[in-house]
């Protein structure tokens, strides 16, 4: 069996041409075809092109296949998410009313909010209570046309409660369609019980931590915050350096809340991204000029925080690439909308709207190792799309920034109606058509 989609409006982000990233002037560039075809066999791209070059043997074999008439309607990639922490357990909307009552972050997390106030809820948490409110979040997302995702632990700051995020995480990637990447970020914040001994809660991460999350292959990658507050330059090297040494390639929270040298820390350890960037200037941006690590942005986060906006603009225009993140979690970006982020992106950041969407999907999924498999429409990559309401153009996508306009989510082949939460201890219960 395999799925057809015919008479789409327009075809989004194709090319068959490897590009693993887009840069500078070149993400104001979209590949379109109009008036096209897209047909997938199993669970990877088959074939796509115009209409008036239709294979007659698609015409011929239509009965055998799945076929939806895209007439008026448009086909993207889905989105990839490079950024979240969307397993936690409860949620902060007091810290939010504390922040409009003029509380700013750094104070929040100085009172035991924050990041170690989700610590607390989450160590309260079983694994299968976790897994199941997580589950919520993923189905929720997937709906939003989100078709990859990098999640994070880091709200554990114990042993055995990182393990457990991760454990939950892993759990994700089995039972559910999305294309999931797992960080350890135990390096999120130091818990109270260390803070007057920080280098003892480093050698924990160092010495127990990293060799137990590597034996268990629980994560792909290895985060630290480093920022004032949180993790400096000379701890992030540690910790960065003890995750190379056990083959977790580095991401980094780099300047989010100061000019903190994060940027500069992540290109001299080869990092895949540094995310946040709200602080960063011409230093920031000659450091990552001409290397392989990819600016993030998570614009989501600095609405929810009344942050400076990173400069996207200066970046683009110094030839650089860049990406965007929703940067799910429960403090300071509690939404996994990437369409919204995309909206963000052009309001805030000044983006052209073919920038943001090279920033949601090629670039995004470049900054989490995906990008030879997601993030465009391609022969052979996963079939991870979704199909729009009719929209006038793909303008339409972010201007409309409150809209749902995606009607059709496809998931390595699959028709996706509705994601229900998981049964009770057992597989996601994706309904789907068709048995690709």
């Amino acid at each position: 069996m395999g799925l057809l989609i015919k008479n789409i409006k327009c075809l989004i982000q194709t090319g068959d041409q490897p590009r693993m990233k887009i840069c500078g002037k070149d993400m104001s560039k979209l590949n379109i075809i109009s008036d096209a075809f897209l047909f997938i066999q199993d669970d990877k791209i088959s074939d796509y092109g115009p209409m008036n070059e239709y294979p007659a043997a698609y015409q011929i074999s239509e009965s055998n296949f799945d076929v939806i008439d895209a007439t008026g309607k448009m086909v993207f990639p889905s989105f990839c998410d490079p950024h979240t922490h969307l397993v936690y357990a409860g949620s902060r909307e007091q810290e939010f009313a504390d922040r409009i009552r003029g509380l700013s972050y750094e104070e929040i997390a100085a009172r035991g909010g924050g990041i170690l106030n989700s610590a607390r809820k989450l160590r309260e948490t079983s694994e299968d209570d976790l897994y199941q409110q997580s589950m919520v979040r993923i189905n929720e997302i997937i709906a939003m046309g989100t078709g990859a995702v990098e999640i994070k632990s880091g709200y554990g700051l114990t042993t055995a409660d990182e393990l457990k995020m991760l454990r939950v995480i892993k759990r994700i990637r089995e039972t559910s369609l999305i294309e999931v990447r797992a960080t350890f970020l135990g390096a999120h914040a130091v818990p109270e019980e260390y803070r007057l001994n920080r280098q003892k809660y480093i050698d924990l991460i160092i010495n127990e931590m990293i060799p137990v999350v590597t034996s268990e292959k629980l994560a792909d990658f290895i985060d630290v915050f480093c920022d004032k507050g949180f993790f400096t330059v000379e701890e992030t090297e540690m910790i960065l350096a003890a995750g190379l040494k056990y083959g977790l390639k580095p991401k980094i929270h780099a300047n989010e809340l100061e000019f903190s040298g994060g940027v500069q820390t992540g290109v001299r350890y080869g990092a895949l991204s540094v995310d946040h960037l709200e602080r960063s200037g011409d230093e920031e941006i000659d450091a990552l000029a001409g290397t392989e690590t990819m600016p993030t942005f998570l614009p989501g986060s600095a609405l929810f925080l009344g942050l400076p906006d990173p400069p996207a603009r200066k970046m683009i225009d110094a030839g650089l690439p860049v990406a965007m993140a929703s940067d799910y979690n429960p403090g300071s970006s509690p939404s996994g909308n990437m369409k919204l982020v995309m909206s963000l992106g052009c309001i805030r950041l000044k983006m052209m709207p073919e920038e943001a969407i090279n920033a949601v999907t090629i670039n995004s999924a470049y900054a989490m190792g995906l990008s030879e498999t997601h993030g465009s429409i391609a022969r052979g990559k996963a079939a991870n799309v979704f199909i729009t309401k009719e929209i006038p153009s793909y303008e339409f996508m972010p201007y409309a920034y409150g809209s749902d306009l995606i009607e059709t989510v496809i998931l390595k082949g699959n028709i996706i109606n509705n994601p229900p939460s998981p049964p009770e201890g057992g597989q996601q219960g994706v309904v789907t058509t068709g048995t690709r």
